[in-house]
């Protein structure tokens, strides 16, 4: 796909767009770079070839900038879309096997019309486009993990734990994608090689802005989830320390008890209270009434 960049982002041909006198955007799959790359004189060997993407930057070369891009599926961010680029002056180049860079490049298409259109404009919609509606995104997780903390407040337990840590992985995974899509423009508004006028340096910086914010978001919210783990420890704790304490108690109860009824299952033959007839309904009293006492004293230092 070929496309020359005027008041609205234009399709064109594989002929036209070089003659059109105004600055161009392809999107290529690797085997169409491969075959007219030397068309382009970007002056770069970039071969696909045997070349993984890892991660997004941009590299500065001496007649051009180039660059990868490894972006999370917002629905499943286990996923990746990889692309590569190359831009100087004329004109910017995607190469991409998967189609994503034609998606956002046809999203531009559609949504952006431009009364000063240069590269540097198209390329900051470009990133804009990569990153529009992560704000909604990011809003579904922190109402998930307010729901979560609600949820622990009132005791539930479940899967509380691995929610919460699938949580603070996605928003690792957001951060990491946020600060190299920081480095990415940070190196786009150095302009090393003038590709772009000095004014319009300001739309990578804009977007590094919004970007950091995304980020302090995503920062944020991995707090969050770490609170609620937390949290949730906490009240474990807490339901732990119930049992025990009511453990202790009857232990605590049961322990005189265990020492009388001990003491009088022995059946010496000179124990005095064996011939008294009130003796087995005296010891059941005492018994009760150190039950008594014993729920009495711990009632008041709030044991129970």
């Amino acid at each position: 796909m070929y496309y020359v960049i005027r008041e609205t982002l234009q399709a064109s041909d594989a002929v036209s767009f070089r003659t059109a006198g105004a600055p161009y955007v392809a999107v290529l799959s690797s085997e169409e770079w491969k075959e007219d790359r030397e068309e382009f004189d970007l002056g770069i060997d970039m071969e696909r070839e045997g070349f993984v993407i890892h991660n997004t930057k941009a590299e500065v070369n001496y007649d051009s900038l180039t660059g990868t891009f490894c972006l999370p599926d917002r629905s499943n961010l286990k996923k990746e879309y990889k692309f590569s680029f190359a831009l100087d002056e004329k004109g910017i180049i995607f190469i991409d096997d998967e189609g994503y860079a034609g998606e956002i490049v046809r999203a531009v298409q559609r949504t952006k019309k431009w009364r000063l259109p240069s590269l540097a404009r198209f390329f900051y919609d470009f990133l804009e486009q990569i990153i529009h509606g992560d704000l909604t995104v990011l809003e579904r997780y922190e109402r998930q993990l307010d729901d979560l903390e609600e949820e622990v407040l009132a005791g539930g337990q479940g899967s509380v734990l691995s929610r919460v840590s699938d949580i603070r992985n996605d928003m690792r995974d957001f951060r990491v994608h946020y600060e190299q899509l920081m480095d990415l423009s940070k190196e786009l508004e150095e302009n090393e090689n003038q590709f772009f006028k000095t004014e319009e340096e300001r739309y990578f910086r804009m977007f590094a802005d919004r970007v950091d914010r995304l980020r302090d978001m995503v920062i944020a919210m991995r707090d969050h989830a770490i609170q609620i783990r937390d949290l949730y420890q906490s009240e474990l704790d807490i339901r732990q320390n119930r049992t025990m304490t009511l453990l202790t108690v009857i232990t605590s109860i049961f322990m005189p008890l265990t020492l009388i009824t001990g003491w009088y299952g022995m059946n010496f033959r000179y124990m005095p209270e064996l011939e008294y007839p009130w003796a087995y309904p005296a010891v059941l009293v005492l018994c009760l009434v150190i039950v008594i006492a014993c729920l009495w004293y711990f009632k008041k230092k709030k044991w129970l």
